[in-house]
């Protein structure tokens, strides 16, 4: 099913192209609507998403009198081709296989070329038709774990066939390895250093993998306290392995004005599209900024701006994933996570030392 991050951003947009591929229902009121209904939006807590027009009405809403959804549409050939897609990416995981499917055998599938599938999906629904196929296989792994299923069980239920191909790559997908999770954290090891910065104190952290999060704040206790909700059940300790020595290179980096490079390993969690927004963000160079909108652009999603501002809210690796280079279309600057007068600070000196850079040869001359 489409994520409901992308069907949000359609309701919010009003976007009739998806009218069809899904529907939303408003609590408060017990209606249903098409995504491009003109009437009052709720609140986004007070929406549920249909897949259909017949699931909404199973579910106790009744058809908007305005938009009304469960008359006949025309569907476009865009859509009916990425809704047969959908279905038929459920089917094979349904089905169990030990590999994924290809964009070519989904094109012969469909009738279309595999460029064409390949733009056309990611333009309706935001990631590649492989991606997605991740994305339903991740979902099924994490839903199969929390059943209280052992490893083996819940990875041959989500498609990978083993508990082995589970394993590799784990920290992609999870950020901590499939055991731990589904035991909610517990028994994954997290080491965190702190240290001073001219934005304030800066928290490191990071599992035997890599940094899972950076925190700039002005009270050490309010960062731990922080870095233990993110990982509620995780063993959280001080100076762990290596990571005093990534912490290290993080704090040089400011303190040298990017003259060492930022080359720290990751080990991170995002959801497919946000993945896909902090990889757009590693794109813009120091002493340059993009607004929400471009970044969306870029990322063949025009109408995604507040998703990608979202992204960039969750963003766990701040500085490393630059999402202080982002900025509204207004020219101001919106929502960093650790003040506005941080990001601010951070803009002016990447500006800053671009310009040394760019001075010196002229000097030197």
């Amino acid at each position: 099913m489409l994520t409901e991050t992308v069907m949000l951003e359609a309701v919010k947009d009003r976007d009739a192209e998806y009218d069809g591929v899904f529907f939303y229902g408003v609590k408060t009121t017990g209606i249903f609507c098409r995504p491009s209904c003109s009437s009052r939006q709720a609140k986004p807590a007070n929406m549920t998403y249909f897949g259909s027009a017949l699931a909404a009405r199973h579910a106790g809403f009744r058809a908007c009198r305005k938009c009304q959804p469960d008359s006949s549409i025309i569907v476009s050939d865009k859509i009916r081709m990425v809704r047969d897609i959908c279905s038929l990416l459920e089917t094979w995981l349904a089905d169990g296989p030990e590999k994924k499917p290809s964009l070519k055998m989904l094109a012969a599938k469909v009738g279309y070329s595999e460029d064409h599938l390949s733009r056309t999906f990611k333009k309706l629904v935001g990631v590649s038709p492989l991606d997605y196929f991740d994305a339903l296989r991740n979902r099924r792994l994490k839903e199969n774990l929390k059943s209280g299923g052992t490893v083996a069980d819940a990875a041959y239920g989500a498609g990978f066939g083993s508990s082995s191909r589970l394993y590799e790559a784990a920290s992609v997908r999870l950020g901590m390895s499939p055991a731990s999770y589904a035991k909610g954290g517990r028994g994954a090891e997290i080491a965190y250093s702190i240290v001073d910065c001219f934005l304030g104190r800066m928290l490191v952290a990071g599992t035997r993998q890599g940094v899972c999060a950076v925190y700039f704040g002005d009270d050490d206790d309010q960062l731990i306290d922080e870095l233990a909700e993110e990982f509620p059940k995780a063993e959280i300790g001080l100076e762990l392995g290596v990571l005093s020595h990534w912490a290290e290179r993080i704090t040089r980096y400011l303190e040298e004005k990017g003259q060492v490079t930022l080359d720290v390993p990751l080990d991170i969690y995002g959801t497919a599209f946000q993945r896909l927004v902090w990889n757009e963000l590693l794109k813009i160079a120091p002493g340059e900024t993009k607004t929400y909108h471009q970044v969306a652009t870029e990322m063949g999603r025009a109408k995604s701006s507040r998703a990608v501002g979202r992204a960039c809210a969750t963003n766990p690796v701040s500085l490393i994933v630059p999402c202080h280079r982002v900025m509204g279309s207004d020219g101001k600057l919106h929502g960093y996570r650790w003040g506005l007068e941080r990001k601010e600070a951070l803009i002016e000196w990447e500006l800053e030392e671009v310009k040394e850079r760019a001075e010196k040869p002229a000097k030197s001359a």
